[in-house]
């Protein structure tokens, strides 16, 4: 909405695709004088093209419009008129007479741009007096609490809701990380024993194919020298079948501490992930709680202004306006000759 003035009156902008010169009329006469439809007619085109094709009309002259006349009431001592105004329409004379002097009559460029921000206007008075005053400073009041509400909401969502979870996922992160970590560890640790095993298997082999060697040369022939290769060779071959054994069994103690510690860090596992399901749930039924809450005031602020609404009388508002207003004042007199 956009206030013109220092008056009693507010200006609702209806955009130009709501209204078409029929539509005006239809809605003149359908609505109490205290809410004057005020429409620009279709024959004022805009002097400046429109943006992106739109069909833009210019700001005419007040004296363009019907609700508008320049034309004075019976009784009126103002100078020569287009034509006369017939009686019937006298109310929407003085009406248009006193918003015209008022100032709201004024199609200015509210919106920083040239030309009229929208084709038609709708007053509606500020008074809280009447029906659809009562209406209407329920309305306000509602939208101002339900502004307020949402804010509340908002920051509860945030504390209550937001930072909590991201917590929980910063330390979620680190405790699967640390179990990442642990369980490469192991892995690598597993990795090397058997490495380890390996090596040793490899180098009783060759251990005893040099063993092998050295006993079929003292078959063939004898000598002090190749019998002392031989118990060297008996040694190293001894040695190596040692040193596999003690790397098999390191081998198998790595792999019963990797068995147990991957059963340790999946039962971990699964216990974090229950907690991180449960984290979840909670908050998220939290925020559900919130909304119904929120929702829960809003409807019954909205329930409130539709029993207003659905309570507005506009012949009751008429005669509190026509009183206010003193538009029934002048009364046609008859003529004698």
């Amino acid at each position: 909405m956009a206030a013109l003035g220092k008056s009693r009156w507010q200006f609702i902008v209806i955009p130009e695709r709501f209204f078409s010169p029929s539509s005006c009329k239809v809605i003149s006469d359908s609505l109490p004088c205290a809410v004057t439809p005020l429409c620009p007619p279709a024959a004022s085109p805009c002097s400046r093209e429109g943006d992106q094709g739109e069909r833009n009309f210019s700001c005419p002259d007040v004296r363009a419009f019907p609700s508008c006349s320049q034309t004075p009431g019976p009784g009126s001592t103002a100078g020569t008129s287009p034509s006369p105004v017939p009686w019937h329409t006298s109310v929407a004379a003085v009406t248009s007479k006193r918003l015209r002097d008022s100032g709201l009559c004024s199609f200015g460029n509210t919106s920083g741009r040239r030309g009229c921000p929208a084709r038609g206007w709708l007053c509606v008075p500020q008074s809280k007096a009447g029906t659809l005053g009562e209406a209407w400073a329920q309305l306000k009041k509602s939208l101002a609490d339900e502004a307020e509400v949402h804010l509340k909401f908002s920051s509860k969502l945030q504390s209550e809701v937001e930072k909590p979870l991201l917590n929980f996922r910063e330390n979620f992160k680190k405790d699967m990380k640390k179990c990442d970590h642990h369980i490469a560890d192991l892995r690598k640790h597993l990795a090397s024993r058997y490495t380890a095993v390996e090596k040793a298997r490899k180098a009783l082999t060759e251990r005893q194919k040099d063993l092998e060697m050295k006993t079929q040369q003292l078959e063939v022939k004898l000598s002090n020298k190749t019998e002392e290769e031989i118990k060297k060779a008996r040694r190293k071959s001894t040695q190596a079948g040692d040193d596999l054994m003690r790397c098999v069994d390191l081998y198998n103690q790595a792999q019963s501490k990797w068995f147990e510690e991957m059963v340790t860090t999946t039962l971990e596992l699964e216990r974090l992930e229950v907690e991180r399901v449960e984290m979840i749930r909670q908050h998220l039924c939290q925020y559900t709680q919130l909304r119904h809450e929120t929702d829960m005031f809003n409807q019954s602020t909205v329930e409130l202004v539709d029993q207003l609404l659905r309570k507005v009388d506009p012949a009751k508002d008429r005669e509190l306006w026509v009183k206010e207003h003193k538009t029934g004042d002048i009364r046609p007199v008859d003529m004698e000759i």
